[in-house]
């Protein structure tokens, strides 16, 4: 008889495990729907035209900043073909000075580039952005389809 109740207590033990364990799953089955409904809130209710337009006037800026160093460039390329056209009679001695003048004009135009990188990397840094994922629990109403609150 005490091995019949002890192997009674023991199933019943497992099952009482078994049980937990199922209820340990469905709840984080309901926290993970929870957050993702959060997530597809949020995003439904982002202000889609200001982050629009900020890109917009951000690759706007790019594209002018990139088209004045290209015009920059064909000027000084065109500059050296116009001397080395004018100068062909003195082209083996001009050799080394326009080699040197098109190292400097492509050493500069590398500098503009980085400095443009610079300032494309300071703008993005600049973009403020609320950030609306992964943050913790306490932080999420209970509420569905309410907004994220601020920590």
């Amino acid at each position: 008889m005490a091995n019949d109740s002890k192997s009674e207590r023991e199933r019943l033990k497992e099952e009482y495990k078994a049980h937990y364990r199922k209820m340990r799953e469905i709840k984080e089955r309901a926290s993970r729907a929870k957050r993702t409904q959060n997530i597809a809130s949020a995003l439904k209710n982002m202000d889609k035209t200001e982050m629009l337009n900020s890109f917009d006037d951000f690759l706007y800026s790019v594209k002018h900043k990139l088209a004045s160093v290209e015009a920059r460039l064909d000027l000084a390329m065109d500059s050296l073909v116009e001397e080395s056209e004018d100068n062909i009679s003195q082209q083996e001695m001009d050799e080394e000075i326009r080699k040197s003048k098109a190292k400097d004009t492509l050493r500069q135009v590398k500098l503009e580039m980085g400095l443009l990188y610079n300032e494309i990397e300071e703008q993005a840094n600049n973009i403020q952005v609320n950030k609306t994922i992964g943050r913790n629990s306490s932080a999420v109403s209970d509420k569905p389809g309410n907004e994220l609150e601020d920590e």
